[in-house]
């Protein structure tokens, strides 16, 4: 491998840095990974099979071959000189020694008109154990066929390119999605939504490229320099806005793909724990009528009206000089800082003893929840169903808003579920809000990744802005921009980062 890139370093790229393309001939960078996808497919021409349906009894399960020698399986498995082009009932048979294993459904699909671009064949069998195992083990007996490792049929779809690494990872996430909006997001991702954005954005960059590459071999001989450089400025300050724009999104589409983090506050026996456990429709906190019952962190994951939350049960906040309560509380504050969405949970009961006792409850509290609350902070009155008139409701809702500044507040009983329609239809009217990717023009950044190079294409062109004076300076600055876009899409040596993206798939996707 090292041997090959040094090669491809000396035959391949140190030639071009020496040539100047056409802007329209600039399109034969996206080829810069040609040879080395040569060099894989003859490294790689086996032929690879796999189960591609889930593991376990179904009724029917669906064994993938891909590679030069496909056909083969499908000739030798059905006693067949060759493979019709449609969906047909076979015997699949033991190419050794002839025995029958099953009766199913063959599919042939010849490259480059398939999913990995190789030939593929597919045994739509029935899915028992024994039938499943029969297949595997018939088509190892062929020879040049081995097992396919996780992630290989998509990885050869790659370098067939069928797919960009955005669109591999949409897929990815699109297999393990569990959500709705997740799903929509995913989906999006692995149509192209991301390739096209970042794919337009390189080819605006590489074609403001070859302009100051015409400056500099040109520009005194032919008298092109007027203007064209104040032009490719202000191209590459718009293309600067839009990244910059792109990367200002809260990181709603990463909180969408992981999950939402949200956050359970508040003094102990306001409900924290009977507010965690209505909303999981399970006990899954310990509720008591004893102050600090809660120590440590509970984290349970639910689909939320189609959203992934990861909601958190944190101790009550209030002085101590219990160890343990001390670190528990402690754990909630660092829980806090983190979250995406903060639920405040008060007594509604309290609040209103207060008032009636002339004192200030919130003067209390403040002290401790001060730091943790801001304007997207969602407060919840609960206990409601203590509070004899109802009219009384909108009063504790008021004097709440003094002392709390929040653009959410609902009264609620975790105890009888008064209100809590009403709070989970708003809860998820603004997770929709918030987190909808449909909403959004363009794709939204999923990927930890795909942020941090396009940071670096950020960095790079603030830097071209500052040395367009230096023309020969400013155009690496645009090479180091372009290069960053390509690790995203995968149009430079990306193998290192491979791995790390095909470990996500199943054997046999």
């Amino acid at each position: 491998m090292l041997l090959f890139k040094k090669e491809l370093l000396k035959n391949v790229f140190l030639p071009l840095r020496n040539f100047h393309f056409h802007p329209c001939a600039f399109s034969l960078n996206r080829y810069c990974l040609k040879p080395f996808q040569k060099f894989y497919s003859t490294l790689h021409n086996d032929t690879i099979y796999a189960l591609s349906t889930a593991q376990g009894k179904a009724g029917i399960a669906i064994i993938r071959v891909s590679g030069p020698n496909a056909s083969q399986a499908a000739i030798k498995m059905t006693s067949k000189q060759s493979i019709p082009r449609k969906a047909t009932r076979k015997k699949i048979t033991h190419p050794q020694t002839g025995e029958i294993i099953d009766h199913g459904l063959i599919l042939w699909f010849p490259g480059p008109n398939s999913y990995t671009g190789e030939d593929i064949v597919e045994f739509h069998i029935h899915g028992g154990t024994s039938v499943v195992r029969g297949v595997l083990d018939a088509l190892g007996c062929i020879e040049n066929f081995r097992h396919a490792e996780a992630g290989e049929f998509t990885r050869r779809a790659f370098y067939n390119d069928k797919f960009d690494l955005t669109e591999i990872e949409g897929l990815a996430d699109l297999l393990n999605a569990e959500t709705e909006a997740q799903r929509k997001q995913a989906l999006r991702q692995a149509q192209g939504g991301l390739k096209i954005l970042y794919e337009n954005w390189r080819k605006q960059l590489i074609e403001n490229m070859a302009f100051l590459e015409a400056i500099i071999d040109f520009g005194e001989d032919e008298n092109i320099e007027d203007g064209v450089l104040g032009q490719v400025t202000e191209n590459i300050r718009i293309l600067k806005n839009k990244i910059f724009e792109h990367l200002n999104d809260n990181r709603r589409g990463e909180i969408l793909r992981d999950g939402i983090h949200v956050t359970i506050l508040g003094p102990p026996n306001a409900g924290k724990s009977s507010f965690l456990n209505y909303l999981a429709k399970k006990r899954a906190a310990i509720v008591s009528p004893i102050p600090g019952t809660t120590r440590d962190v509970i984290e349970i994951s639910l689909n939320f009206g189609g959203y992934p939350i990861i909601i958190s049960d944190t101790a009550g906040l209030r002085p101590s000089n219990d160890v343990i309560e001390i670190e528990g509380i402690s754990r909630a504050k660092d829980r806090i800082k983190t979250a995406d969405i903060k639920i405040l949970i008060l007594s509604s009961l309290e609040i209103m003893n207060s008032i009636k006792c002339d004192n200030n409850y919130f003067s209390g509290i403040n002290s401790i929840i001060r730091d943790t609350v801001d304007a997207d902070t969602y407060l919840v009155l609960n206990k409601c169903d203590l509070i004899e008139h109802k009219s009384d409701l909108s009063k504790l809702k008021e004097i709440s808003l003094k002392y709390i500044s929040t653009n959410y507040i609902w009264c609620l009983s975790c105890l009888t579920g008064e209100g809590f329609d009403k709070f989970q239809k708003s809860f998820i009217n603004s997770l929709k809000k918030k987190y909808d990717s449909s909403t959004s023009q363009v794709a939204l950044i999923t990927q930890a990744r795909h942020r941090e190079h396009l940071r670096g294409c950020l960095k790079a062109l603030e830097n071209f802005l500052v040395l367009n004076d230096d023309i020969v300076l400013a155009a690496e600055e645009l090479r180091f921009a372009t290069h960053a876009l390509g690790k995203i899409t995968g149009r430079v040596d990306v193998e290192e980062i491979l791995g790390v993206i095909f470990q996500q798939f199943c054997i046999g996707k």
